[in-house]
């Protein structure tokens, strides 16, 4: 963490204008292009419009989108824990951001190339070109994620502990107005096809991660006092942190909470553009219309939150925040009508970007800051484990009632309410520490 004087006299203004801080921040506006275009809208999109001919397929869509989901997740539970260890050993941050960010932007770009192909071979009854746009996802995704247990570390570098909070829903506010830019793509694909939006949204995505490439320095342990490292050692000082359980009792508790609310979130962002469309009864462009009020409620959710939690605590705010989450499911379950998902849109939009900025900051409330990165390794594997389970679980309510039509949807998005609702009990129980 940076410490003077001077950097806790910055007011807000100056603290967001500050170089690093600004080329961070815009690293969340590249990433969440990603995010939105090809994780939420066109490639669910281009999927059902692939494979969505009739009530049945639609629902075949859904599991399909939810199992690529599931398995760009498994790599990255499998991945996680040594992320924190090589970030705790060697200081490297943005080294590795960059080479998972640019293999991401490289398979999104190819997930373009694929899409357009015009083969007339099959694999297990689907088309080749679609195996292979569902290949590249799973890799762009995973690569992305992966690039987010690195940025993530890298925020309790940026300022005093006081200034923390502020930076998190900075970011993740700069970040949500990416969805803004990015979604703009649809007016010139919309008539074309979906798959037209993969190309772009490379560009873009890289783009705006060249000023966290170019004015960000990492800060590497010096070679001399780096400790040996194999890689399965990795995965040994994962297993005694676990025995370490009891005495971090309060993080523990809290990544098991995150399970359950991540669960819900991860699988909503997956799967809201085929809900709405398919169950609800929006069209692809009043779609981005919901989708874009949605993130400007992030947006808005994300400052306001960034001081609720410096006011408050990070732990009651996460509380709220579940709240606001359960409520806005509830609601998108029962919708009958556009205007009950436009609200449901809405309050989902405040508890996503809050959850960011509260769970961040929580994490560095309650780790020392020597394993600061090791929990932030695990605090990845906790919420993609869970991105595992959500998706896995949405896909087989979905495949298995697939007769059912929209029906099997509405119970799928409703078992998250449960989730969701036993995330909030545990979180509860979390005891804040001080190190």
């Amino acid at each position: 963490m940076i410490k003077g004087q001077n950097l806790r006299k910055r007011n807000q203004f100056a603290l967001y204008c500050s170089l690093p801080i600004l080329s961070w921040a815009l690293y969340d506006f590249a990433n969440t292009i990603f995010s939105s275009n090809i994780n939420t809208v066109f490639f669910p999109f281009y999927m059902d419009e692939v494979l969505g001919t009739d009530r049945v397929m639609e629902q075949v869509a859904s599991s399909f989108i939810s199992y690529a989901n599931a398995f760009a997740s498994l790599f990255l539970v499998l991945f996680s824990p040594l992320y924190g260890v090589w970030i705790d050993q060697t200081g490297y941050k943005k080294r590795f951001i960059v080479w998972f960010a640019s293999i991401s932007i490289f398979f999104t770009f190819m997930m373009g190339i694929f899409a357009q192909l015009d083969v007339s071979s099959y694999f297990s009854g689907l088309p080749l070109s679609l195996c292979f746009v569902v290949l590249s996802f799973v890799i762009a995704k995973f690569c992305f994620n992966s690039s987010l247990v690195f940025y993530d570390t890298m925020l309790g570098d940026l300022g005093t502990s006081e200034e923390i909070p502020l930076i998190s829903g900075f970011g993740v506010a700069v970040g949500y107005l990416g969805t803004i830019v990015g979604l703009s793509i649809y007016f010139f694909v919309a008539d074309g096809g979906f798959h037209r939006a993969f190309i772009p949204t490379a560009i873009l995505y890289l783009i705006f991660s060249l000023p966290l490439f170019f004015f960000i320095k990492d800060r590497p342990i010096p070679k001399h006092q780096r400790k040996k490292f194999g890689f399965f050692k990795g995965y040994k000082e994962i297993v005694d942190t676990f025995k370490d359980m009891k005495k971090y009792k309060a993080i523990f508790t809290f990544m098991i909470a995150y399970f359950f609310l991540n669960d819900a979130i991860a699988t909503t962002i997956a799967m809201m553009a085929v809900y709405a469309t398919v169950i609800v009864g929006f069209t692809s462009g009043k779609f981005i219309i919901l989708y874009l009020v949605s993130t400007i409620s992030t947006v808005i959710g994300s400052f306001i939150f960034g001081n609720i939690t410096k006011a408050i605590g990070a732990r009651k705010a996460v509380a709220i925040v579940s709240i606001i989450m359960i409520i806005a499911l509830i609601i998108a379950v029962c919708a009958t009508q556009e205007w009950m998902f436009w609200i449901a849109g809405s309050m989902f939009g405040v508890s996503l970007g809050s959850m960011w900025v509260t769970s961040r900051t929580l994490i560095i409330e309650l780790s020392p800051e020597e394993k600061r990165g090791q929990f932030f390794g695990l605090f990845a594997f906790s919420g993609k484990v869970s991105s595992i389970i959500g998706p896995a679980l949405y896909g087989t309510v979905t495949f298995m009632l697939k007769d059912y039509g929209p029906l099997a949807s509405r119970i799928a998005l409703g078992s998250l309410i449960v989730l969701t609702i036993i995330g909030l009990i545990v979180h509860l129980q979390v005891q804040q520490e001080q190190h």
